[in-house]
């Protein structure tokens, strides 16, 4: 049968020193010294962060004479909201009424829209989309939906009533019909 190894060491000096290494204060600030270096390293090497431009208030009021036909789709008026002068192009935000009664020749185009962020909102009515992955959807009012970037969609049908509040990441994007 093996002996086995006492782990006791064999000196009072040696005893001390082990004592130390295994000490909570010891162990403690040679986890202090090494986040330090790695603190250090991280803020060496990290990119300079972009700094924004300060942000305004942006405040609107409904009226109807605000509602232009200036937007993407000639069969919707687009109320702008004021959020990208305020926010120096991070985000828009407008309101949208699709002008009935829908004409599917017209709305109904495969496209999609190079954003990092969409939201969607219905206000009144509702609209009837398609969004790949996620089939047909007819969302109503007080309905919200997300529109991942560059999801291919294209609206189906809409009540003639419809208004819709669009929020989009940043003010400024491009709009790619898709054929068929």
């Amino acid at each position: 049968m093996a002996k086995q190894r006492s782990r006791k060491p064999a000196t009072r000096a040696a005893a001390k020193s082990a004592a130390q290494k295994k000490s909570p204060a010891r162990k403690a600030a040679a986890k202090s010294t090494a986040r330090k270096k790695l603190a250090s390293k991280a803020r060496a090497g990290a990119p300079a962060k972009r700094a924004r431009p300060k942000q305004r208030v942006a405040i609107s009021h409904h009226r109807d004479e605000d509602f232009k036909a200036d937007g993407l789709r000639a069969y919707a008026q687009y109320r702008d909201l004021g959020i990208a002068d305020a926010t120096s192009g991070l985000a828009r935000a407008h309101v949208i009424r699709l002008m009935g009664p829908c004409n599917p020749d017209e709305v109904s185009k495969l496209h999609y829209h190079d954003v990092e962020f969409q939201m969607v909102y219905v206000l009144k009515g509702w609209v009837k989309t398609y969004m790949d992955g996620v089939g047909e959807t007819t969302f109503r009012v007080g309905s919200a939906w997300t529109q991942p970037p560059k999801i291919k969609h294209l609206i189906m049908d809409y009540s003639d009533d419809v208004e819709l509040l669009e929020v989009i990441l940043p003010a400024d994007f491009e709009t790619r019909e898709l054929t068929a």
